[in-house]
């Protein structure tokens, strides 16, 4: 049967003038819908459906053609590819020419078809009004032409067509117009590699250089990563980029790592060299345009000391000094360190802070710092606090993830209340050395001597800064001999009150104290942790005037003898009073006549 009806369509197009047979003539400038998405209308002209029974559908859902024309020209090279299948074994979302996705209809699944997923049609057309009846096995549609003349086209089902709608040929003519449309990285030559930029730009990584191994790199700022927050030492530092990143480290074995982890040494913080501008790195020798980064204090290395390892890094701290483009001038680094005691499942709490600011030409403008008002203390700015003749801010203990004491501290703010505690963990020494550690852990290092009176004080005048009251309180019977007294709690009482206009008042620092809460331990019971508390109390004392009470009044006065005659009168007896009558009767009418004259 099937060979029958195949006769028979030849006979069909025996039938028809050759002049009628068409062969289609692709173009990417007009598009035929399949048979399942045909609409009333489309680009070039209408398609309508022929209802025939026992057509079948074959091939893709989506058909692309134009006008037919007149002419049988193959325009298709063979590509039987899919250019969108870019995962093996996977189906990618919209490619509907994917193999993997295993769709008879993709487009009844994926939104829309990506650009080359669609093989081209192929249609064979004749004059509409030839056809009676189409018995062809192939879809088939009635087109209508520019010209309204109607014409019925068959679908070829060809497997030589590829997924392109139009091949675009690259030569030396079109090939940069193309490289700049569809172009990237992979276009650029490589005489055409840009040279390093000659400054530094906000956000930018800091590149510093190994001497010793020749080697370039990044400076790094490792974060945590992770619900541990573990420390991802790849984590690049930005240019002008101030933060702090706190981050944890787990040991399996610290009795090892504790000399061989460069984690832990300080010496791994400031063992190379920071180029000022990244065009440094195309001239290494020049050593002008290389910072090295310089200790603030000397930093042991870690030591296995029996069942503890000192000397390990807790907190890095870099203060760099930038000056415009000129790149970075200065870089100085300092450290915290503790002793971790060597036993299974040790972990450490490392905090990395780097401050950049603008550099500065003679140390004296650098030692005014920041302000934290001008003139008066601003809510939330730091409080300031004098040691000799440096200026630095006030903090507080602040406690790592599992209540220890941290190297890291907390600020302390001006006009806010705070309380903060941790367990500090002690050493084996005498008592005068835990003392002397234990006030170190609760005012902090160095320790305050003096407190800015307003925020924009001047270290170098003195009558700026008012000086620190201490007071120690014992909290328990300190009568035993053989005990150790230990200060367990601090409290920062600070007096302040606005002076000047109401309109634009100023806080100021009126006083400051130190109260120390003591506590008597036996020598013979030594403890390892020693829980500690700092409090931080401001008290407002400011004596605000009278509120005004309307306009004064005037303040009427009679003169001081105006009453005279008539105490003279009143103040003497009895019979004084009947004979002195007639004079003070004479004064009234006297009166009486001067006012009725006056009328």
């Amino acid at each position: 049967m099937f060979s029958l009806k195949l006769s028979l369509l030849q006979v069909f197009f025996l039938m028809v003038p050759e002049r009628v047979l068409s062969q289609p003539s692709p173009s990417p400038s007009r598009a035929m819908p399949t048979h399942s998405e045909l609409g009333p209308r489309t680009q070039g002209g209408t398609l309508q459906s022929s209802e025939v029974p026992g057509i079948s559908t074959a091939g893709p859902t989506v058909v692309t053609s134009s006008t037919p024309g007149n002419k049988t020209v193959d325009l298709f090279p063979v590509l039987p590819i899919c250019v969108c299948d870019l995962t093996p074994g996977a189906c990618d979302i919209n490619c509907c020419c994917d193999s993997d996705c295993y769709l008879l209809h993709p487009r009844t699944v994926f939104s829309f078809c990506l650009p080359g997923s669609v093989r081209s049609a192929s249609w064979v057309c004749v004059d509409n009004s030839l056809i009676f009846r189409s018995n062809s096995p192939f879809p088939s549609r009635v087109f209508m032409d520019s010209n309204g003349i109607k014409q019925f086209c068959v679908h070829v089902n060809n497997s030589r067509l590829n997924y392109l709608q139009k091949l675009q040929k690259v030569n030396a003519t079109n090939f940069q117009a193309l490289a700049t449309e569809f172009g990237g990285e992979s276009f650029t030559a490589t005489s055409q590699t840009q040279s390093p930029p000659s400054f530094y730009r906000a956000g930018d990584p800091i590149l510093t250089y190994f001497p010793k191994w020749s080697v370039i790199s990044l400076l790094r700022q490792p974060a945590g990563v992770g619900a541990g927050g573990l420390c991802a030492k790849s984590n690049p530092a930005g240019f002008l980029e101030s933060k702090s990143t706190t981050c944890a480290r787990f040991f399996k074995n610290l009795a090892d790592s504790c000399t061989s982890d460069p984690a832990l040494n300080a010496a791994s913080y400031y063992n190379f060299t920071v180029l000022k501008v990244p065009r440094g790195m195309s001239d290494l020798q020049n050593m002008e345009l290389q910072v090295p980064v310089t200790p603030v204090s000397q930093a042991g290395s870690p030591v296995l000391a029996g069942n503890t390892c000192q000397n390990v890094v807790a907190q890095v701290i870099y203060e760099i000094e930038t000056n415009g483009t000129f790149g970075i001038q200065k870089v100085s680094v300092s450290f915290g360190q503790t002793n971790l005691t060597v036993e299974p499942g040790t972990s450490l709490q490392q905090d990395f802070i780097i401050h950049f600011r603008a550099f500065q030409q003679s140390t004296a403008a650098s030692l005014t710092g920041s302000r934290s008002g001008n003139p008066g203390y601003i809510v939330g700015k730091p409080l300031l606090v004098l040691t000799g003749d440096m200026r630095h801010s006030m903090t507080l203990l602040q406690s790592q993830g599992d209540g220890t004491c941290s190297i890291k501290r907390h600020e302390v703010q001006f006009g806010v209340n705070a309380i903060s505690g941790c367990n500090l963990r002690l050493k084996r020494v005498d008592c005068s050395h835990l003392q002397q550690e234990l006030y170190q852990a609760l005012h902090g290092s160095p320790r305050p001597e003096h407190i800015a009176i307003f925020g924009n004080a001047d270290p170098a005048q003195k009558g700026e800064w008012t000086r620190i009251l201490s007071r120690n309180y014992s909290v328990s019977a300190m009568h035993c001999t053989s005990c150790c007294v230990i200060p367990v709690s601090l409290e920062i009482q600070i007096l302040w009150a606005y002076i000047g206009l109401q309109s634009n008042p100023q806080a100021h620092v009126s006083g400051a104290r130190f109260l120390y809460q003591l506590q008597s331990i036996q020598d013979s019971q030594p403890k390892t942790e020693v829980p500690l508390k700092t409090v931080v109390t401001f008290v407002d004392i400011t004596q605000k005037p009278e509120p005004p009470r309307g306009q004064p009044r005037m303040d009427w006065k009679y003169p001081f003898d105006f009453f005279f005659p008539f105490k003279m009168a009143f103040s003497r007896g009895e019979g004084s009073q009947k004979g002195s009558i007639f004079p003070i009767i004479i004064l009234c009418l006297l009166l009486l006549g001067v006012l009725n004259h006056r009328d």
